[in-house]
């Protein structure tokens, strides 16, 4: 029976050995950053068959091919792509990024768009329930956690009654964000009578090969001309009046004008997907009329045909900048080629200015962001610790001209999981009325020296290079 009990558990070993080197092996030859391809053939071997089964079931590229097989057929659909005459300085001088966009996104520049920044939930969601209210055709409405709480039931209160009035009325919750509240907001619309839909819900264990592939977009478009983007959830947190136990900081954007039909494609595309039911006739026509001067492109992003639009853009801004870039981020863990592209910036003499928040709500986040700081502050950059509450904006500006708002973080969820959804502006009046909102923030901020980054306590400064280890699972 011993020698018996040996072969088993040899063979048993073998087997596990075999399964660590093939899982490996596939590491090496499919997935494309160094680091991440050492993280993971460390953590296979170190552990053989919990590595093993954590790559197989969380590996970046087995995730892509899978977006890319259950989204088949459903990625934006090209807009047409009218001869849009740019000014010719602006050309002159966006010309880069304007081509780069023309190559990742599918939408053209749209000209004709009035962008209005909205601060904070006591803003953003009067105006998004003043439009809802006066919807006389069709609402739709993407967003990533939709809380049971005073401000979603208010929401779901003004979506059944636009729905009881006649207006068709979708509302997609992803599968995870659905989750954050007790009470699932989706029962809750259902028992409305509203039409809602969870995007790749979750049923542990069969979700597994879907869990990390999340909708985390933010998008609410009403009778096809009124729009509404940025990084803003529907919860309470997000109101400065009466944020109740976690509040936020936040910035969301009222969208008027042509650009709006992007953001409707993008909504119907994710909608049909998650339900199968195709968007059309009247309630759901674009009819945004040219109102202002802002040109804007739609950047949807994701780990299907959308693959790395987010990271393409940001590279290409920074490239472009020759005198100023402000960024302002709730989670920052950008890869190595993103870092290089912040240095070089800097070190040509750009002000590069990060503006993070000095305590985040995800601690390991948090930790392993800390010991980018270093690298960043010796090239030049400019580390800005918002101060409480939570600052969970989104927003990069360059040149006094080109902003870029959405739902995308500077982490590896965002950059390489998550369906997003990203507007990038060509507006001076819009730049610099961010540009003061930035100042009058980093006034209250505190400017992170190199001296305070190299006196961090060893054992603060351990606990960060263990966090920083686990970016690619984070």
């Amino acid at each position: 029976m011993d020698v018996e009990t040996g072969w088993i558990a040899s063979g048993i070993a073998a087997a596990v050995f075999l399964v660590a080197v093939a899982s490996a092996v596939h590491a090496v030859l499919q997935r494309r950053e160094a680091g991440a391809v050492i993280a993971w053939v460390g953590l296979i071997f170190l552990l053989p068959l919990a590595g093993s089964v954590l790559y197989w079931l969380f590996g970046i590229n087995r995730i892509r091919r899978r977006a890319r097989a259950l989204r088949e057929g459903h990625a934006p659909s090209p807009l047409p792509r009218p001869s849009l005459a740019v000014d010719p300085k602006l050309n002159e001088r966006w010309r880069g990024l304007l081509g780069s966009g023309d190559a990742l996104s599918p939408f053209a520049v749209s000209p004709g768009n009035r962008v209005t920044p909205l601060f904070d939930g006591d803003q953003a969601y009067a105006a998004m329930l003043e439009a809802i209210d006066g919807a006389q055709r069709g609402i739709a409405l993407a967003t990533y956690i939709f809380d049971t709480d005073r401000i979603g039931r208010l929401f779901a209160e003004r979506l059944r009654a636009a729905s009881e009035r006649g207006v068709e009325v979708r509302v997609l919750i992803d599968g995870i964000g659905a989750r954050y509240s007790r009470r699932s907001m989706l029962a809750h619309l259902r028992r409305l009578g509203v039409r809602s839909a969870a995007f790749l819900p979750v049923h542990l264990p069969r979700s597994f090969a879907v869990f990390n592939l999340r909708n985390h977009r933010k998008l609410l478009v009403v009778d096809g001309k009124t729009g509404f983007t940025g990084g803003m959830n529907i919860r309470q947190g997000h109101c400065r009046s009466d944020p109740g136990r976690h509040p936020i900081h936040d910035l969301h954007f009222r969208i008027d004008g042509p650009v709006v039909e992007q953001l409707q494609t993008v909504f119907a595309e994710d909608w049909a997907f998650a339900t199968g039911e195709q968007l059309s006739g009247p309630a759901w026509e674009a009819s945004g009329a040219a109102v202002g001067t802002a040109l804007c492109r739609g950047l949807p992003d994701g780990p299907d045909e959308d693959f790395e639009v987010l990271q393409f853009t940001l590279l290409a801004a920074l490239a472009e900048a020759r005198e100023r870039v402000t960024i302002i981020t709730p989670y920052f863990l950008p890869d190595v080629g993103l870092l290089s592209a912040l240095k070089t910036a800097a070190l040509r003499g750009v002000q590069v200015d990060l503006m993070l928040p000095r305590r985040g709500n995800l601690r390991l986040v948090e930790w392993a962001s800390n010991p980018l700081h270093t690298e960043l502050v010796e090239r030049g950059c400019r580390i800005w610790l918002t101060p409480p509450p939570f600052n969970h904006s989104k927003l990069m500006l360059v040149d006094g001209s080109w902003v870029l708002f959405g739902s995308g973080n500077w982490d590896p969820r965002s950059l390489r999981l998550n369906f997003e959804f990203n507007l990038e502006c060509y507006d001076g009046a819009l730049v610099r009325d961010l540009t003061a909102w930035a100042t009058g923030l980093r006034e209250q901020s505190q400017l992170l020296t190199l001296q305070e980054i190299r006196s961090r306590p060893l054992l603060l400064r351990l606990r960060d290079g263990a966090a920083r280890l686990l970016t690619p699972y984070l």
